[in-house]
């Protein structure tokens, strides 16, 4: 099955010490290189993803230019900016293949959220992204207005929460976008969440690995893919693992 269907990946970190690491909470992961992710990836019909910043990346740019260089052009990136980027600065990552800007409103170490309407505008407008949060859905009530207004958004791991929820849906519905990554993150049943978003918006869901599972409760497994599979026919799991998020991101040849 795991070779059957195409995957594209639309949330993993790469963690390369290398390159600066800045410990949040007191927290800092275990090296995860592109290689470790290639090998653990090898029995899946990988045809690209997205390389997410995490809390203890903060603004640093170089490690996540040269994992898009040793990974290729089918991968893209989702990084954290401060306000003060200049365009010059946005055109040259857009060019490396960064493709959102993601504010982390659960561990941190991005932009405020006050700076969320108007970064998320701006990046759109100089170099067409969307972007990101990793926000707790309990949150989302508050934020409802103002992300429906945004011209893209997308939604880390699935809300996290069963306390709104409902908002969740409300907002897939209004077109935001929706990552099913993380699944030993959240407190609910997954299936039924994945039916439930699936139904609201075909278009929404985007499957990821969240590898190395950073922080989760139960990281990344096999099951988590066959779960989706097995949730949904067998169109609208294409749709999730692989077409949806694709016409998202779209991956393109860079400079």
């Amino acid at each position: 099955m795991i070779q059957n269907l195409k995957l594209f990946d639309t949330h993993l970190h790469i963690v390369d010490n290398r390159f600066p690491l800045v410990p949040n909470q007191g927290y800092l992961p275990e090296p995860f290189a592109c290689e470790d992710y290639l090998n653990h990836m090898k029995e899946y019909s990988l045809c690209g993803g997205v390389v997410v910043s995490g809390s203890f990346q903060a603004f640093d740019q170089s490690y996540l230019v040269d994992a898009l260089k040793k990974l290729g052009p089918s991968f893209v990136g989702v990084t954290q900016l401060p306000t003060t980027v200049s365009d010059e600065e946005l055109l040259a990552l857009n060019n490396a293949g960064v493709r959102a800007v993601r504010f982390n409103l659960k561990r941190g170490g991005s932009e405020e959220i006050r700076h969320l309407d108007s970064m998320a505008r701006r990046v759109h407008e100089v170099v067409g992204w969307h972007v990101e949060l990793y926000v707790d859905s309990k949150e989302l009530a508050d934020l409802y207005q103002m992300l429906v207004d945004l011209p893209a958004v997308s939604i880390d791991h699935l809300g996290l929460s069963k306390a709104g929820f409902s908002t969740l849906i409300k907002l897939a519905d209004r077109g935001v976008r929706v990552k099913a990554t993380g699944f030993g993150r959240v407190d609910f049943d997954v299936g039924t969440a994945l039916c439930e978003l699936y139904s609201a918006n075909p278009q929404s869901l985007m499957f990821g690995t969240d590898l190395p599972s950073t922080r989760a409760a139960r990281p990344f497994n096999d099951d988590d893919f066959a779960l989706v599979v097995n949730s949904l026919k067998q169109e609208q799991a294409i749709n999730v693992l692989y077409k949806n998020a694709v016409n998202f991101y779209k991956p393109k040849n860079r400079n």
